[in-house]
Order: structure tokens, then C-alpha cells, then sequence
């Protein structure tokens, strides 16, 4: 065990990740498994509320988000990989959250609304595919996070979970409600009040030039995508620019990706000054370099990933995960016991033999 503070974040298997990913969370991840007690979930059983009848699916999906960690920089040796489905505290925490929460409050959510348009549910919804926004409360309370590093659409699950923890805490530890937020273990409380840790942008526009990256929008660019993939939808983006002599609006989607992707802030600053003057710069020039940029950027990621491709490669992944089980069980379950405690439910221990 370690006295650093610990995060806990993770993606949904729903197919590979991309650029929007890295952005908004993902390089947040690589940059601080130095400095914190990284735990970085599989919501393996998240997948379900919408693809329950397609569990072969969600398992490759499983495999494939692990790879593109790994290749992103996420170490096995400095962080715990969490498979969701083998961590059974997790799901007796949802449960037990799930008795504070009022229903209306977990229907105001509103990334759970934005989820429902997008993907065009109507009310043709599981009963689980709400719970799930409880299940997040109980992904990141399992492991007691202090810091949960999400992109922007996320923070609205984070502050549900806060909601959560200071209920708990007030209800089951007696802390007194007006603790100040940073004080609740200190005063009793079993969970700390965690943080969301926004990326450095929070919202990546897709190539489509107006809504979020998003795989189900066919507008990402996935952290596996060749050179001339990424050349070519870049190429795509529109700007609504007609020439290269007018001036143009800066406050578009190519030039976030240009202060996203280009590292050197001169020459940032330079393209910002000569496009907004129509100084001989046109679009196609601005994306070639910009889609060189990324470019730079992932195919170090596509070596690493190259190499985990095939049976040898979720093998590897498969170790992985089995051994980490065992850490995250073990922290998990020493959360459950403690909540348990705490609830007058502390009638034994149990042992779990996962990860052997």
C-alpha cells in the first residue's frame, strides 16, 4: 500500500480510442502515474447497458482499450489496471449507493441526458442504463480516489459522486453535513470528497468541425490511425474559410487542433496571426502540418501497439489484468468491509480467490 494519493478513471470498452481520449484524459493519466496511486478502470459491465447482446463484442472492445493504453504509456508496473466485472465490491457499493440517491437526482444528470439524445433511446432504455451513472459513484468510492481525471462531458457523474460520498459520510460515519469538503475523513468520514482533474481540453471537436469526437459520429481519429488516415481526415475538416487571402476566425475547430497538436508556441502564435490577416495561408496548409503533427504524436503509440496485436498480444494483456485483479480486490474489499462497518452490516469477512 502507498501513502500517495490515489486516482481512479477509466474508459467504457465501446471500441478504440482516440484523440479526443488522450486530451481530455488519457496523456492526464501517462503524466501522473509518477506522482499518484493510479487505478484506471475497464467499465466492462457498464458496456451492457447498452450492448447486452453483444458480449463478444464487449470482450474484444475489453482487450482493445487495454492495448491502447498500454501503447498510450500506461505502465503495469506503476499503475493498477481494474477489469470492473472481476471487483464483485464494486457492485455491492453501486447497490447500497444507490438507496441514497434519489431517482429524479440521477435522472437530472445531464451527461446521462446528452447520452440518451445522442444515442437516440427515447425511452427505449434498460433499467440499468441509469444505474449506471450510480455504478461511476461506486467505481471511484471502491478505491477511495482523490482525484478523478475526466474529460469535461464527465464532470456532471464526478459531482453526483461528491453528492454520494458527503451522504454516506453524514449518514453512516457522522460527519456533520457542513463539513468543509477537504475535511471529511479528518472528521470521520470513511471517503475522501473527490476531484475532477479536467484535461487540457476538454472538449476535442471532431473532424466533422462542430460536434465532440466521438467514434458513433464517424468524426474521431483513433490513437491507431495511419499517417495517411489521419492526412486524410484532417483534409475533411470544414472551416467555412473560402480563400487564402481572407481573413479567418481563429476560434475554429483547425485551430484547436493546431494549439492541441503543435508544440511550438511560436510557430502557433505565427499561423494565429497570418491566417487571421489572409497573409497567403490556406486550410490545406494549416491541416497538412497539423495532421503531420498528430501524426508525431501517435506513431510511437502504433509501434507499441503494433506489438500487442494478435494472440500474443491478449495473452499479455490477459496476465495483466489477472494479476492486477488481485490488488484491486484487495483494496476494493477493504473499502466494502470499512462501508459495511460503518452501515451495522459487519457480519465477517470474506476472501476472494481472483487473480490466481
Amino acid at each position: 500500500m502507498t501513502t500517495r494519493s490515489r486516482i481512479l478513471t477509466g474508459d467504457t470498452p465501446s471500441g478504440r480510442l482516440h484523440l479526443g481520449h488522450w486530451v481530455g484524459s488519457l496523456e492526464n493519466r501517462v503524466r501522473l502515474q509518477d506522482d499518484y496511486d493510479c487505478f484506471f478502470l475497464l467499465a466492462n459491465m457498464h458496456a451492457f447497458t447498452t450492448r447486452a447482446d453483444k458480449p463478444e463484442d464487449i470482450r474484444r472492445d475489453t482487450l482493445d482499450i487495454v492495448k491502447d493504453w498500454l501503447a498510450a504509456g500506461i505502465d503495469p508496473e506503476r499503475s493498477t489496471l481494474v477489469l470492473q466485472t472481476e471487483v464483485p465490491a464494486i457492485a455491492e457499493l453501486s447497490w447500497f449507493f444507490a438507496m441514497l440517491t434519489p431517482f429524479n437526482r440521477v435522472m437530472r444528470n445531464p451527461t446521462l441526458k446528452t447520452e440518451i439524445e445522442l444515442k437516440d433511446l427515447g425511452e427505449h432504455y434498460s433499467f440499468g442504463f441509469p444505474l449506471y451513472t450510480v455504478g461511476q459513484c461506486a467505481d471511484i468510492l471502491a478505491f477511495r480516489a482523490a482525484l478523478v481525471p475526466v474529460g469535461e462531458d464527465q464532470v456532471a457523474h464526478i459531482e453526483m459522486c461528491r453528492e454520494v460520498a458527503r451522504r454516506f459520510n453524514a449518514t453512516y460515519c457522522g460527519v456533520d453535513p457542513k463539513t468543509e469538503d477537504p475535511e471529511h475523513v479528518k472528521a470521520g468520514g470513511l471517503f475522501p470528497i473527490p476531484s475532477a482533474l479536467i484535461g487540457r481540453i476538454g472538449r476535442l471537436t471532431g473532424t466533422d468541425g462542430k460536434n465532440k469526437m466521438s467514434k458513433s459520429l464517424g468524426n474521431a481519429i483513433l490513437l491507431t490511425d495511419t499517417a495517411k488516415e489521419i492526412k486524410t481526415k484532417m483534409g475533411a475538416l470544414y472551416t467555412g474559410r473560402q480563400t487564402m487571402t481572407e481573413p479567418g476566425d481563429t476560434d475554429n475547430a483547425l485551430f484547436q487542433y493546431v494549439r492541441a497538436f503543435i508544440k511550438d508556441p511560436a510557430r502557433v502564435a505565427e499561423l494565429e496571426d497570418r491566417y487571421k490577416r489572409g497573409d497567403n495561408i490556406g486550410d490545406g496548409h494549416v491541416k497538412v502540418e497539423v495532421a503531420a503533427a498528430i501524426d508525431a504524436l501517435l506513431a510511437p503509440m502504433r509501434e507499441r501497439r503494433a506489438a500487442l496485436e494478435g494472440k500474443p498480444g491478449d495473452d499479455r494483456v490477459l496476465e495483466i489484468l489477472r494479476a492486477h485483479t488481485t490488488k484491486a480486490n484487495a483494496v476494493a474489499e477493504e473499502t466494502l468491509h470499512a462501508a459495511k462497518q460503518a452501515m451495522g452490516l459487519d457480519f465477517g469477512r470474506r476472501a476472494l480467490g481472483f487473480g490466481r
